[in-house]
């Protein structure tokens, strides 16, 4: 009778462990410390996440990867390279924590199969820049004394950081990869709250750390999420494999809803998908969430909304980088 009972309160507290309420909350901004917290907690909860550090900010702040799925082959979505669109954090966070559940449970996630996950692993980089987001959210305590006034001047003197974009220092970081960095402008030429490209490329920590952890993981497919303008970028001279991308891209616009881009007569470099799609000759996509809001965070009333739309792109992108041929 004992074993018996043993045995059902094991799989009671197996089952209480993969149908507990949520981690990921929506209904508040998403800060690096609920960042930690929730990675911490999904750690614990489900067997196949594997979380790493892959480095740190300038301020000691550390950059995770979060690894989904047993398959050899990846892709890689990446959130929040610009402080204030750390609504794309919550974003991927909310897909890791629904993906990984289905994935551990051996269920679909809505229409979609988790079995996929075997083939094609998933990373996560929710938060590349967490320095600019704790800025962003006007915690300004959490920095050096010393430090402060200089990010007050790199805001114009404003005291309000809401419409912050760079990284701690003032460089914006999707202005930092070495793929078309020299035709960008110059201006600011200084460090700024946005648009600074820095003195040359891979300059800043975060943009280094992530250079150097996609040349170790080597994907498949990127995806850099931004906000905002509800809108997928892929094009930046693809050349040989420019319908290939542009077909995926589509793919990711009829899924979302989101306009997709095309292709300007004279496409500016300097950022994270520029850089892959010419170094590896792979599909790269920058996907831009929420309605146009200026030099701001969305605000959370448009989350539910743009989750609905975004929530099946990391299993339909593992489908697509199944299919792939290989490529240098």
């Amino acid at each position: 009778m004992k074993k018996i009972l043993l045995i059902l309160l094991i799989l009671l507290l197996q089952f209480e462990m993969t149908s507990k309420a949520k981690v990921v909350e929506t209904t508040r901004p998403y800060s690096y410390e609920i960042l930690k917290q929730d990675i911490s907690e999904i750690e614990h909860t489900y067997k196949k996440v594997e979380v790493k550090s892959i480095g740190k900010t300038h301020f000691g702040r550390t950059i995770y990867g979060i690894k989904l799925g047993e398959g050899k082959r990846s892709i890689v979505l990446i959130g929040a390279h610009h402080g204030r669109e750390w609504m794309t954090s919550m974003l991927l966070m909310k897909k890791l924590e629904g993906y990984a559940k289905a994935y551990q449970n051996q269920t679909d996630f809505g229409t979609f199969s988790t079995k996929i996950l075997n083939v094609v692993s998933i990373w996560f980089i929710p938060m590349l820049n967490p320095d600019g987001v704790t800025i962003q959210q006007n915690t300004l305590e959490k920095f050096p004394y010393h430090h402060r006034k200089h990010l007050i001047s790199m805001n114009e003197g404003f005291d309000n950081f809401e419409r912050w974009k760079a990284n701690g220092l003032g460089v914006d970081l999707n202005r930092q990869y070495p793929t078309g960095w020299k035709e960008l402008n110059h201006q600011p030429d200084f460090p700024s709250y946005q648009f600074y490209k820095g003195r040359k490329p891979l300059e800043a920590k975060e943009v280094k750390v992530l250079t150097q952890f996609i040349r170790k993981i080597n994907p498949e497919i990127a995806i850099a999420y931004h906000s905002s303008g509800e809108e997928v970028f892929w094009n930046y001279h693809n050349g040989i494999h420019l319908q290939r991308d542009k077909q995926i891209a589509k793919k990711v616009s009829k899924l979302t809803g989101y306009k997709l881009a095309k292709p300007p007569k004279q496409a500016t470099g300097g950022g994270f998908t520029d850089w892959f799609i010419t170094h590896y000759h792979r599909p790269a996509l920058t996907i831009e969430i929420s309605p146009l809001v200026g030099e701001t965070s969305p605000p959370l009333s448009v989350f539910e909304t743009e989750w609905e739309r975004n929530k099946y792109v990391g299993l339909t992108l593992a489908e697509e980088a199944k299919h792939l041929k290989k490529t240098k």
